[in-house]
């Protein structure tokens, strides 16, 4: 009489965990593809390079990605709200060189960080005033930001490169705050994870994802729709310059192109880990991985000693894929 009572019970103790696990696989579906794809191809030159497979390796592609994941997660802000960010790469240079500078005329290293964040908090401001309060498209708009800063990139020190001054810089970047865990890991993590609760618990954080659905539905459900946009150019350009201090904190110098080709790595990362760029999809953890595949994608490629110049192919068709498979994907639930 007792017993199909406790067989009872103890299934209904079981179901909310078994729906917790499949509601949990069905809202990151894509990004685990993504990881049993980052892990294929890991092993795949792996087979052909051992060495591809040493923890020493995974640590230089860690340390090598953190500026393009730190870099991906601000563009996601942007791309979750419908809008793109074609400024990044030059904020990153502009950043770089700016910090340098300042160094060169006698501020220390606190100092001219904060020299060099300033450089993302006034583009970003720019981008989200011309973008929310002008009107203007935000193609056009980071667009004509990109040509600016890129240009100021060679102007401040007249195209050349800049070693660091401050000798202690480089602990920005491989000292550890936190024993036993490097900077460029703990900072990956922590905006990992501020930035999905932040999407995914916190209100503000679906307002990003409303807007980028429909900004006229979003404005007439009284959420502010300018305000949301403004603080995610202003966010994505923070990050951008953060990313360009973890990078000569580095390699204790400063290239006026060094973020050239960042723009379309960080977007393509954010792509390939499953945000549209029609706006009110993504995840910070999906761009993560977007960057890591780019990242292990072109150590693959160097160690295989494959001419780096197929890197570029070999990354778009890295997004063909990813946007195929998300095509196909939504096909066949708009089916169902």
């Amino acid at each position: 009489m007792t017993y199909a009572p406790e067989t009872t019970s103890a299934k209904a103790g079981h179901e909310p965990a078994t729906k917790q696990r499949e509601s949990l696989f069905s809202a990151y579906r894509t990004e685990i593809a993504i990881a049993v794809a980052i892990a294929l191809v890991a092993l795949a030159v792996g087979s052909q390079v051992p060495q591809a497979l040493s923890w020493g390796n995974f640590a230089n592609i860690t340390q090598a990605g953190a500026p393009l994941i730190i870099m991906s997660l601000g563009v996601l802000l942007v791309v979750i709200t419908g809008g793109i960010d074609l400024s990044v790469g030059s904020v990153f240079s502009l950043t770089g060189m700016v910090t340098a500078q300042a160094m060169a005329q006698g501020l220390g290293g606190i100092g001219a960080a904060l020299a060099g964040l300033s450089v993302g908090l006034v583009f970003g401001s720019i981008n989200g005033f011309l973008v929310t309060v002008v009107g203007l498209a935000p193609f056009v708009v980071t667009l004509i930001t990109f040509a600016v800063a890129g240009s100021l990139a060679f102007i401040v020190t007249n195209g050349r490169s800049m070693p660091i001054g401050d000798p202690d810089f480089w602990l920005l970047n491989s000292g550890s705050l936190v024993p036993g865990i490097p900077n460029y890991i703990l900072f990956c993590l922590v905006l990992l994870i501020a930035i999905e609760f932040f999407l995914k618990r916190m209100v503000a954080g679906r307002w990003f994802y409303a807007v980028g659905s429909s900004s006229t539905a979003a404005y007439l459900l009284g959420i502010p729709v300018k305000r949301t946009k403004f603080m995610a150019y202003v966010a994505s350009s923070l990050l951008a310059s953060f990313s360009g201090l973890l990078t000569i904190s580095y390699i204790l110098n400063a290239e006026s192109t060094a973020g050239s080709s960042l723009m379309l790595q960080a977007i393509a990362a954010v792509v390939i880990g499953g945000a549209s760029l029609l706006g009110g999809t993504g995840t910070a953890v999906g761009a993560v991985l977007g960057a890591l595949m780019i990242t292990v994608i072109q150590n693959g490629v160097n160690l295989i000693g494959i001419n780096s110049f197929w890197q570029g192919s070999v990354t778009g068709f890295a997004i063909l894929v990813a946007v195929l498979i998300d095509r196909f994907g939504k096909s066949r639930r708009s089916q169902r």
